[in-house]
């Protein structure tokens, strides 16, 4: 009876003086609503029924093989207040209903400071969805969506909704509408998210001051459509591969004020398309092998294109709609390098072209009546209709770089110069040894007649 007794005393010892922490029950609800404030709730490796509501300071932990499943008729996990952590969790099976007077989503965020990572999602409408909260961390999320057979019937990946402030960061997004959605979100921060197979990787309208930072937009529709925003920095991202009728990169419409710096556009239908956009700075960015390099509408103004490499591009850079004329080309006597497109005299040797380039086309006028002329930029025919028009002086000038820069020597050739000297090494150690082996050779014949 006292070894009872003093087994009991002890296991409520235990209880009291860590609290904290508490293993799962079979109903997780009932669970989480038992605990206190700043407890930590560690799940099986078992799938547990949604859906729940958290509404107080909790820290749910799963395991490898935790799944929290939901109904199909809400959120599958509510979280409702501040300071909550989700880690290592699967969750699936959001309602997938777009006729709600609420949108649904695997994880759905009303409240600030939470941080949720390494979860899983699957088989829900919008995977992570922040409305109207603020500074939390989400990173480290898998997600992925029914592929783009099904975009109209899902939500996006991460959906950011009157939320300021928040970091979403090494998020992986495939196959949803959108990877991420901002809207009337302002100074977010995202960096090194992996997006693809989407049709917009980023959906962005009526959000200012965000970052993007090192993100990866491949495979979708488009890469990233930025609409109605201000103030924004995209830095040192990839546009690889967005591909389709009327595809682009980065869209940039009644998008002002932002800074474009340091991103690669490689192999999509056009790198940047931009509209009725102004004061936009677009410097040190890689614009390669696109169909089309830059698509500039008239009714954008006050663009910079600086210290750009745009090179082997179908079409470099092209203006619909009119001229454009206030649009700059190079800013402080520094233009951008077309590449081999335009061959350049540097007779001083200071890395800018003796004369400027002036680019003539006559396609900007099909492009603008004709929507399916993009999918065929790479025919032949379209060549022979430049110079049709270019015989009868129909061309336009599409833009004029008053300080080209001289092409940057391409690797290959330094690459060239290593395997060379490599060869002439090879050739020395070759004639050296063969000496050697005649030098030995005639010692042995002296050794003979000897």
């Amino acid at each position: 009876m006292k070894k009872t007794t003093l087994l009991f005393l002890v296991f409520s010892l235990i209880l009291f003086i860590k609290p904290e922490e508490k293993m799962a029950a079979e109903n997780l609800q009932a669970t989480i609503d038992s605990m206190k404030k700043g407890a930590v709730l560690k799940l099986e490796n078992k799938t547990y029924e949604g859906n729940i509501v958290i509404d107080k300071p909790l820290t749910l932990i799963g395991q490898k093989h935790t799944v929290i499943k939901g109904d199909g008729t809400g959120n599958v996990i509510s979280v409702k207040a501040p300071h909550v952590k989700l880690k290592n969790l699967t969750v699936t099976h959001s309602s997938m209903n777009r006729n709600s007077s609420e949108e649904y989503a695997a994880i759905k965020v009303y409240t600030n400071g939470n941080t949720i990572e390494h979860i899983t999602i699957r088989h829900s409408f919008h995977g992570i969805y922040l409305s109207k909260a603020y500074h939390n961390i989400v990173r480290y999320n898998d997600i992925k969506g029914m592929g783009k057979g099904e975009i109209a019937a899902q939500g996006n990946g991460l959906h950011v909704f009157y939320a300021k402030n928040n970091l979403l960061s090494h998020n992986r997004i495939e196959g949803t509408r959108d990877g991420m959605f901002f809207d009337y979100a302002n100074d977010n921060k995202s960096y090194d998210n992996n997006i693809s197979n989407t049709r917009y990787g980023l959906h962005y309208m009526y959000s200012d001051g965000n970052i993007f930072k090192r993100n990866t937009f491949t495979m979708n529709t488009g890469g990233a459509a930025v609409m109605n925003s201000n103030h924004l920095t995209l830095d040192d991202n990839q546009f690889i591969v967005n591909y389709g009728n009327q595809s682009f990169g980065l869209l940039l419409l009644q998008a002002n004020d932002n800074h474009i710096e340091n991103n690669t556009f490689y192999m999509n239908q056009r790198g940047l398309y931009i509209d009725q956009a102004t004061r936009n700075l677009i410097k040190h960015n890689r614009i390669i092998q696109n169909q089309i390099g830059i698509e500039l509408w008239a009714s954008s103004n006050d663009q910079i294109f600086t210290l750009n490499q745009i090179s082997d591009n179908t079409i470099p850079a092209v203006t619909i709609g009119g001229k454009g004329e206030r649009n700059a080309w190079s800013r402080k006597g520094l233009g951008n390098d077309w590449g081999s497109s335009f061959p350049l005299t540097d007779l001083n040797q200071d890395g800018i072209g003796d004369f400027p380039i002036t680019y003539y086309s006559s396609l900007h006028q099909l492009i603008e009546d004709q929507e399916l002329t993009n999918l065929f930029l790479k025919s032949p025919a379209i060549s022979i209709y430049e110079k049709i028009n270019a015989s009868q002086n129909d061309d336009e000038v599409m833009f004029r770089d008053a300080h080209p820069l001289v092409p940057a020597k391409a690797s290959h050739s330094v690459a060239l110069w290593v395997v060379i000297g490599l060869l002439a090494a090879a050739f020395g150690i070759f004639i050296r040894e063969r000496r050697k082996y005649a030098l030995h050779l005639e010692g042995m014949e002296g050794k003979h007649k000897g």
